[in-house]
C-alpha cells in the first residue's frame, strides 16, 4: 500500500502528535512536556488541565485501518506508559503537587489531507 501522507512510521507518528497537540491546546490544556524519555520508554504528551496532569498517548493510523488506533495500545504498552509516568513524576515532583494523574489517548485516523481525531479521557488507569 502506498502511503498518501507519510513516508514512514516516524513521519506518521510525528504528524499524529502535531495534530493531537493542536487539538489539546485548542481545548485549553497546557503542554508540560513532549516526547519525554525515560530510558527506552517515552511519553508522547504531558499536559496540564486544571487539577490534572494528563499523560497522553497518541496513536495514529492511515485509512483504511483494520483496527481503531486506540485498540493498538496493548497491556504491555500501557504498563510501559505507566512506568514512564512514574519516572516522570519522581523526577518532576514540582509539577505533581496535589494534581491527579490520568492517562488519556488521542486516536487519529489520517486519510490523505483529512483526519479524524478521537479523544479518550481517562482511557486506562494506573496500576501503581
Amino acid at each position: 500500500m502506498e502511503r498518501k501522507w507519510c513516508k514512514n512510521r516516524q513521519d506518521l507518528g510525528r504528524k499524529g502528535e502535531e495534530v493531537a497537540l493542536e487539538y489539546l491546546l485548542q481545548r485549553g490544556m497546557k503542554l508540560l512536556e513532549r516526547n519525554w524519555r525515560s530510558g527506552h520508554r517515552e511519553l508522547d504528551l504531558i499536559m496540564e488541565e486544571g487539577g490534572f496532569i494528563r499523560i497522553v498517548e497518541v496513536r495514529t493510523r492511515e485509512y483504511p485501518s483494520i483496527i481503531d488506533p486506540f485498540e493498538s495500545i496493548t497491556l504491555p504498552k500501557r504498563r510501559r506508559i505507566i512506568a514512564a509516568a512514574r519516572d516522570f513524576l519522581a523526577k518532576r515532583r514540582d509539577l505533581s503537587g496535589g494534581k491527579e494523574v490520568v492517562f488519556d489517548v488521542v486516536s487519529i485516523l489520517l486519510n490523505g489531507e483529512l483526519f479524524e481525531v478521537k479523544y479518550i479521557r481517562e482511557a486506562f488507569g494506573p496500576t501503581w
